[in-house]
Formats: C-alpha cells, sequence, structure tokens
C-alpha cells in the first residue's frame, strides 16, 4: 500500500479552511448547501474544493468526523455506568443532545455514512451500544423486543422535534425524550405490532447522497 504524502503548508491551509467552512455552511443550510458557498467562505477556488474532495461526500466524512468520534467517546461512557438502565439512559440523553445542538449531527441521523470510515466508527460505536442495550435487557429494565436499530426512530423523531421547536422552545426535546425513554422502561412493555426493521432495511431508509 503506498504511503500517502504530507500535504504542503498551502494545501494543508486550503483543506483546513474548506472543512472549517463546510462545518459552518453544513451547520446553517444542511448537509445540502451548495459546495460553491463553502469554497467561497473558505476563500478558494471551486476547483480547489474539488481537488481537496471529489464527491460531497468526501467533503461531509471530513466535516463529521469528529462528530462520530464524539457518538463512540458517549457509547463508552455510558457503558462504563454501573447502573444498567442509567446507561441505557445516558446514551439516548446524550446522542440527543448532540442532535438537539449540533445541526450536523441531526442531519447526519438521516443519512447514509458518507464514508467507509465512517461507516466503520459508526459500526464500532453500535457495537458499544448494543452491548449496553444486552445488559439494561438481561437487567430486566428494558423491555425485550427493543432492538438496537429501534434507536433510529428515537433520532429520526427527534430530529422534528428540534428542527420544529428549536427557535421557540429550544429543551421541548427534552420531554419528548422522556416520554419516549418511559415507553422503553420493562414494566411499561406491552406487545409490538410488528418486527423491529432489519440493518439492511434501516441502511437503506437512510438518505443517500445525490451528489455536488
Amino acid at each position: 500500500m503506498p504511503v500517502q504524502k504530507p500535504l504542503r503548508l498551502d494545501a494543508r491551509r486550503n483543506r483546513d479552511a474548506l472543512v472549517t467552512a463546510a462545518r459552518e455552511v453544513f451547520a446553517e443550510r444542511g448537509l445540502d448547501a451548495p459546495l460553491k458557498e463553502i469554497a467561497a467562505r473558505a476563500g478558494v477556488a471551486i476547483g480547489t474544493l474539488y481537488n481537496r474532495f471529489p464527491t460531497r461526500d468526501d467533503l461531509i466524512a471530513a466535516a463529521v468526523a469528529d462528530r462520530v468520534e464524539a457518538g463512540g467517546r458517549i457509547a463508552e461512557e455510558a457503558l462504563a455506568l454501573a447502573d444498567p438502565w442509567e446507561s441505557f439512559v445516558y446514551l439516548i440523553e446524550k446522542i440527543c443532545e448532540l442532535q438537539a445542538y449540533d445541526r450536523l449531527m441531526n442531519e447526519l441521523a438521516l443519512r447514509a455514512a458518507p464514508s467507509p470510515e465512517i461507516a466503520e466508527q459508526r459500526d464500532r460505536g453500535h457495537a458499544t451500544m448494543r452491548e449496553i442495550v444486552t445488559r439494561a435487557q438481561d437487567a430486566g429494565v428494558l423491555r425485550a423486543d427493543w432492538a438496537l436499530e429501534d434507536i433510529a426512530f428515537i433520532t429520526w423523531s427527534h430530529t422534528r422535534v428540534v428542527e420544529q421547536t428549536a427557535r421557540v422552545a429550544p429543551d421541548a426535546w427534552r420531554r419528548n425524550l422522556a416520554l419516549m425513554l418511559d415507553g422503553l422502561r420493562a414494566e411499561a412493555a406491552h406487545p409490538l405490532p410488528v418486527p423491529p426493521i432489519t440493518a439492511e432495511q434501516l441502511n437503506r431508509s437512510l438518505v443517500a447522497d445525490a451528489g455536488g
């Protein structure tokens, strides 16, 4: 495998400027924001952007890498908590908190992973989350029929709540989440009408990028 040469100082400066601008513009206008606007804010030509990031997904991956890492750290922190229910609640609350105050995370919840590296990071985080879920179910505090894939329903609905209430009641999502978490307690469980979606169905349901 060829060794990747380090970027020249000016190339590194351009890359950093593009990633910073992408985070700002994506946070303001969403992940489908015009790439020309990102290049302009970074102070570079659109050709420079495409030279460094040939596709929109390449740029998205660079812009969200630190957010995905943060999600992984949250899962590790949650797993370290001794109480199974507190561990599960910490995981869900912190993920939703990231979404509530960071539009990049909110939008990322609705999209397929923009790169194999991001997908791998997500998979590692999901493995830790699965441990948290299994431990809570084994302890009898989380309903036994809840699957990790069901977390998508929480994050998707949370996305909509945040969008609708951010300007007028920025913490309203906490009430909505508390209601959902109460419904996940084992003692509150009633039979569900259909089985959980599979990992494959979940991946197919995520919005794929349509290009630059």
